[in-house]
């Protein structure tokens, strides 16, 4: 654990976040980062990038099509640059993709230090390659490459609620209504007790890397699941709306829109 002594007052103020305003919310976070930074504790960031892009129906993948002009993949490691200038990035993708990273890195006005990690069969093998050679000591976020509308606050959360928790998942809320199957047909779920996960998930190193040093199964669909079957308990911290992943062309459309929003949105 970090900064032992401090862990019940920081778990106090992010549980009641709801009675500071943003700005209030955002400087806390940061204090703790810096914390974090003062403890020297290496932040890696894995970002796995590697859809196809058979639901866009295109040839080039997901990743790679152009949002305002850049490629989504783009967008998305800005924002880790932004809100951890100093952790190690390394991007995930299929083998064969590697070549089109040039795609991404020509639109930097400045060389950035990043690791091209080839990907595998599957989601949980793609960042099990990631983690190769993290130490333990690490604090280590893993992203969706096409969620390029994390936000600062959201990842520094993640960090801060990690590095004294052992793990952070962000999730919202769900608006919908929602039904479930079965045999008998279908039948309501009480929304309140739903939440949709989000990347980045924010775990120590001591925590993630034995997990996946497990065989697959099929449950993995996130980092929270393979954790979990290590009986360690999954800590929900708030996420944000816009961070949605771009998988069809009708999110890439509202991406469109959505990104157009932010830049003329002030920040505070």
């Amino acid at each position: 654990m970090f900064f032992k002594e401090q862990t019940t007052f920081w778990f106090l103020v992010l549980r009641h976040k709801a009675r500071l305003n943003k700005a209030q919310v955002s400087a806390l976070l940061q204090i703790i980062f810096t914390k974090t930074k003062m403890q020297a504790t290496p932040i890696y960031v894995v970002i796995v990038a590697g859809g196809q892009g058979t639901r866009m129906g295109m040839a080039l993948p997901k990743q790679f099509l152009p949002l305002a002009g850049k490629p989504i993949l783009y967008h998305t490691i800005v924002a880790f640059l932004n809100a951890l200038p100093d952790a190690i990035i390394k991007v995930v993708l299929p083998a064969a993709d590697v070549s089109k990273m040039q795609m991404v890195l020509q639109h930097f006005e400045e060389r950035i230090s990043l690791e091209l990690v080839a990907g595998g069969a599957t989601r949980y093998d793609s960042v099990k390659n990631g983690l190769k050679n993290i130490p333990t000591d690490a604090l280590i976020l893993v992203h969706d490459g096409v969620r390029p509308f994390v936000d600062k606050e959201t990842i520094l959360r993640c960090v801060a609620t990690a590095s004294i928790t052992g793990n952070a998942v962000p999730a919202i809320a769900v608006s919908d209504s929602v039904r479930v199957l079965s045999a008998m047909g279908n039948s309501p779920i009480n929304r309140e007790m739903l939440r949709a996960i989000q990347t980045p998930q924010c775990f120590q190193g001591a925590v993630l890397l034995p997990a996946f040093e497990q065989p697959y199964q099929p449950k993995f669909t996130d980092e929270a699941t393979v954790v979990e079957s290590l009986d360690h308990k999954i800590n929900l911290v708030e996420g944000h709306k816009n961070n949605i992943k771009i998988t069809t062309p009708e999110d890439l459309a509202l991406a469109e829109i959505l990104i157009k929003i932010i830049n003329q949105t002030p920040s505070f």
